[in-house]
């Protein structure tokens, strides 16, 4: 049956930035599709959230502490949750964001985001990817990108620039890993409704009103709406997929 090619039982899925948000939301929804989970954040016990609806699904959900701006503490990251997991299916879903106008953004701030949400992802990819190609280990890879690694936006030039690379080494890593059984493929959220954006969201009316009439859809995406294409591209139903972005903007690149 066609459903089966989207069965995640026997598969551990290890997520950055599940929180919360579009990462909680994907993280959960691999679960209900038979995973099991490892999540990974800055702290264990301050927010098990996640966790908890994971583990009321019957699923085992695991918490590995990780600070992903502290570039030794990435270093050892896949090393460790692969000591004591076997680890199927990466979401790299963790960024951060800094605004401001380009003039007054600060090389430091860029550096920040950067190592937040390009770097570490390039590093948690390259380890976990080696640990399967030296293991004879097939494996899914899904990155985060976003609209703006297409068009740019304004006023977050750090986070065009880590977006932009981020497409850019998911294409890179799946020219090399597609023929070694490792699908790495994106998903590149249009406007969506976060904790991320809150301060635009609470801005002017009118610039609003102007980003939905944009929208084919005519609304902002939820994080609800990343969980398909999350189970997706996770699962046997994708397995000739490599190296692909999927845009979720409500068809904004297309107006």
């Amino acid at each position: 049956m066609v459903l089966s090619l989207f069965d995640l039982s026997g598969k551990t899925a290890m997520v950055t930035g599940g929180t919360r948000g579009i990462g909680q939301a994907m993280a959960i929804a691999l679960a209900e599709a038979g995973a099991d989970i490892v999540l990974i954040q800055r702290n264990a016990t301050t927010d098990n959230t996640t966790q908890k609806a994971i583990e009321a699904l019957g699923r085992n959900c695991f918490i590995e502490p990780c600070e992903l701006g502290d570039k030794t503490d990435v270093a050892t990251l896949v090393s460790r949750v692969t000591a004591k997991h076997k680890i199927n299916i990466l979401l790299n879903i963790a960024g951060i964001q800094r605004r401001a106008d380009a003039v007054d953004y600060t090389l430091d701030t860029v550096e920040e985001v950067l190592q937040v949400n390009l770097s570490s992802t390039f590093v948690v990819c390259r380890d976990l990817g080696k640990y399967w190609i030296d293991n004879n280990m097939t494996g899914k890879i899904i990155n985060t990108a976003s609209l703006a690694s297409f068009i740019g936006s304004v006023r977050i030039v750090g986070y065009a620039m880590s977006k932009g690379g981020v497409a850019q080494l998911t294409k890179a890593l799946s020219n090399e890993w597609a023929a070694k059984g490792i699908n790495v493929n994106a998903i590149a959220p249009g406007y969506v409704a976060t904790d991320m954006n809150i301060d635009t969201r609470s801005g002017d009316p009118a610039y609003l009103q102007s980003l939905n009439d944009r929208i084919p859809a005519g609304r902002w995406g939820t994080p609800e709406d990343f969980r398909g294409s999350a189970v997706f591209l996770a699962s046997s139903a994708s397995d000739y997929i490599h190296g692909h972005i999927l845009l979720l903007d409500g068809g904004f690149m297309g107006r």
